[in-house]
Order: C-alpha cells, then structure tokens, then sequence
C-alpha cells in the first residue's frame, strides 16, 4: 500500500524549493533552484515570470525523480512572496516583470494616494496595510502613470501567485492571504476594497478571484504534468503567503508564539484570531487560513544587505556566479568582537518597511575609522540586521504581545553565529524548529487541509518538532542596548538626508 505525500512548492525571493512531505510531517525527497534580483534602476527591483516558471518546472522534475517508489502525491500546496505585481493580458501573457517587494519606485505615486484615499489610518484600517510604494495600489499607479500603453492591455493586475496557479491548474484565481497584503482587500469583508479601486481606477473584474488558501483550485494540468514527469490531475491547493506559511511551519499559531525570520528580508509574527492593528501604524496584519491572521512587521534588508555587502565591498574569495558566499562573510565577522569596535551599520540598501516606513531610507557605515578592517565591516551587517529585528519586535510586542516564545525560521537559523547575536540583541531566548523549509512545510500543512487529511491548523502546527536555542548572554545584551540606542539615534537624525538623497538618487539615475 502506498503512502501518502504532498509537495510543499514554495517560491521565495531568491529561489524555487520544492519539497516532498509524508503525512506525519518528515521530509521525503527536496529540491532548490535559484533565480536572480535584477535591479536595472535605482529603486528598482523585478524578477522574470519565466525564470520562475522554468524554475519551479525544475524542482517539481528534480522531485518526481526522487520520489520513493512507495508514495504517492496526494497534493501540491504553493507559497509565493508577497507583494509582488504581475500584470498580463487577456490571453495571460505577462506585460510586465514581476515587480517584488523590495521595488519603491512608486515612492511618488504614494503621496499622491495619502490625497486619494483620505485620512491615511482608515485605509490602514481597512486593508491592514499601510500606503508604502511596497503595495500594489501605488504600483499600479505608477504603471497608469508611466506606462499608460501597457496599463491599457492589462486584464488582470495580480501577482507571482496567481501567475502560477494558472500555469498549474489552467484556472487564474488568489488565495486570500496573498491578496491580504496587496493593500487592495479589505480585511474585514474578505473582498477586494471598491473604495481603494476606485481612487486607482481599476475595477475588481480586472483582480484575480479569491479563494480560501485551503481551497482545491483545480487539478495539475497535462501541460506541466509532460513537463515534471508527475501524474495530470495531482490535486493543487492555493496556499498562502511565505511569510504566513513560515509561521504555520514553525508550528508558532498559538497566542503568544512568535516567529523570528531572517531570509533574504525579515520579519516577526504573532498569530492573532481577529485582525491586529497598531494605532500607530507600525504593523501589518495579513491573513493565513481558516479564520487565522497573522499580525507582523517585516524588514526589507536582511539577507539581501549580507549578500550586497558580500559582493560589492569585502575583498577576498569568491563564490560561483551566481552563489551567495555566506562562510567567507562569517568568517570574517567573527574575527570583529561584540559592537564591531564601535562601526554601526543601517542596512536600508532597499528602503524599509516596518515599523517606520520610509522608501527613501538609505544604508549607512557610521563611525568608520583608520583602525577598522573587513572583520568589523563584515560584523557590523550582521548587527545592524538584527537591529532593524529588534525594531519590529519591540513594536509587535506592544501591539499584539505579549510574547511567551519566541521561534527562529528562515535561512539564518542555518548560522549558530547569526542565532546567538540575534538572541543577544532583542534579549529574548528562541526555540529552534527542526524543519528548516519552514514556508514549504506550511504550503504542504495546507494541503493536507484542502485535501481532508488534517481538520484544522493546530493540527499541522503540532506535527513541528523544535529544538532549545540561544539564550541571550547578559553582558552582551546590555552592550547591544547601548548600540542599539546609538542606531536608533542616528536613524532619526538623517530624516531630511534620506529624502534629499533619495531624490537626488532618482534624478542621477
């Protein structure tokens, strides 16, 4: 008798992983494909449709290669970034590239939308999201508004998600935690917001239709099916966001689990049973299925502020092209002592997102002198990372803790380094889950809900095994508020610098 497995397929910002999960949880068989960030103007960043479709055709391969004799595929569940815009025409055909998270290019298009929509708080209220050229409602303004040749032929602005589902299944739907975070859908209702619509000038039949991120949207079409090597028909759920889906794959759904993660951006969620919001407007709330939201705040530079650091300033070996060269960056900044000799870096080489907001932040070395070398350069992108963390951690805590624990996903759990000084930094110990592809195994958890082999969430997240983490060290913790007090300080201080180099950015080219 075969046994029963679903294939977590999850589409992250760097690459393509699929993994094969059996019904108690354990990974049966993975495999990984890279794509490349491009990022042809400043402000700037896209990705191909079809270097992503071609890499998600590679990993399912690569699966149904492996797949033990004794299995069999009862579903496919997909995670995709969030807040990515993919407009296409009436025949599907992409018009555009798929313009990610990190891209603040419509940082014009959003002071216009503060004037369009009213009081800025109600569309936050709304939406659960607030007006930052991350969004879809400014994107698609400055498309309107640049492009107006293509906007004509768009017939539906949706996203990375939809794109493949289509692909997948032949049927072109969103599942309603994607379009949670497009500032498009209105959380309360569960619908796309008409108000927002029409302050865009789009209507709701030019949107992906929604459905619930447990839903069958239909089965795997012969096409991919050829393609793969995987039997036509396989069940193919709509999942949700990664960043969700990382949650529910760290088994973090209960009141008060936090999730800590450090990919190629960053984040911290606390799952909440009714929409979360911050007076303040410091944090999201996005949904993840089954009446389950996740309230958060996320960091645009995590990963990507390493990798850039990596490439462009520290001298020595390096990776293929292509490959990021993580050991030699730890090496090196485990050679600096805690504070980096007092070197403090801010990783704003993409704008930022939470808790303040500001598109037009830009990365500062402060403090640089004679005396220091690659070790505290390389350190001090490691803190100044887990410093933008501490800032969404303090704010989620006063939003919607408190927080009784705290659980570490994402590529940076790989690194026992990178564990302990973000241990040491926000002061909190962490539990470590032992699934490492935390977003593919939350794809997979709501596949085995679409398909009935699971009845509800608390279900899936008791399938996670963890392990202890770090544990803050007291000397360190208290140096690193001082520092921390330090970043703080200077973010503050360059408010008027970052918009008067932002836009001088944007005029140089």
């Amino acid at each position: 008798m075969n046994r029963q497995g679903v294939i977590g397929l999850d589409l992250g910002t760097g690459g393509a992983r699929a993994v094969l999960f059996g019904l108690d949880g354990a990974p049966l068989a993975t495999a990984h494909q890279d794509y490349p960030l491009d990022t042809p103007h400043p402000g700037w960043a896209e990705q191909d449709p079809e270097t992503i479709w071609n890499a998600v055709l590679a990993v399912l391969s690569e699966l149904a290669k492996r797949l033990p004799a004794d299995v069999a595929i009862s579903g496919i569940g997909v995670s995709t970034i969030f807040h990515s815009l993919l407009a296409v025409d009436k025949n599907g055909t992409p018009l555009t590239q798929s313009i990610i998270w990190a891209d603040t290019r419509a940082r014009r298009q959003v002071e216009e939308l503060r004037d369009l929509v009213g009081q800025v708080q109600a569309f936050y209220q709304s939406t659960g999201c607030p007006l930052h050229p991350m969004y879809l409602p400014a994107k698609i303004r400055w498309l309107q508004e640049t492009q107006p040749e293509v906007f004509t032929k768009v017939a539906w602005f949706g996203s990375l998600k939809d794109d493949v589902l289509a692909r997948l299944t032949g049927r072109r739907v969103i599942d309603e935690s994607v379009a949670s975070a497009t500032g498009l859908f209105n959380l309360h209702t569960a619908r796309w917001d008409t108000q927002i619509l029409d302050a865009i000038g789009i209507s709701a039949d030019r949107l992906p239709a929604l459905v619930e991120p447990t839903d069958i949207v239909g089965g795997l079409a012969s096409d991919p099916a050829r393609a793969t090597g995987l039997p036509s028909g396989i069940p193919v759920i709509a999942g949700a966001g990664d960043g969700v889906l990382s949650s529910l794959g760290s088994g973090a759904i209960a009141p008060g689990q936090m999730t800590v993660m450090i990919g190629t951006s960053g984040a911290a969620r606390i799952a909440v049973d009714q929409p979360k919001l911050d007076s303040q407007g410091r944090t999201w709330c996005y949904y993840l299925a089954r009446q389950r939201w996740l309230a958060g705040a996320a960091i645009n530079n995590g990963g990507l502020a390493c990798h850039w650091v990596r490439d462009n300033l520290l001298p020595g070996p390096s990776a293929p092209p292509g490959e990021f060269d993580f050991p030699t960056l730890e090496a090196e900044a485990k050679k600096a002592s805690p504070g980096s000799s007092g070197l403090i870096f801010l990783p704003f080489l993409t704008g930022e997102r939470s808790p303040y907001w500001n598109a037009s932040a830009r990365g500062i070395l402060f403090g640089l002198a004679a005396y220091h070398g690659p070790a505290q350069v390389a350190r001090s992108i490691f803190e100044g990372v887990c410093f933008r963390m501490r800032s969404i951690v303090d704010a989620l805590d006063e939003v919607a803790g408190p927080t009784q624990e705290v659980r570490a996903a994402g590529g940076f759990t790989r690194s026992k380094f990178w564990r302990e000084m973000l241990a040491d930094i926000l002061g909190k110990p962490m539990v470590l889950p032992v699934e490492s592809e935390a977003s593919a195994f939350g794809a997979a958890g709501l596949t085995w809900l679409g398909i009935g082999a699971y009845n509800a969430l608390e279900d899936v997240a008791k399938l996670v095994q963890v392990r202890p983490g770090p544990s803050p060290d007291p000397r360190r913790h208290q140096l690193y508020n001082r520092l921390y007090r330090l970043y703080l300080d200077i973010y503050w201080a360059n408010q008027a610098n970052f918009s008067a180099i932002a836009a001088l950015q944007e005029e140089l080219g």
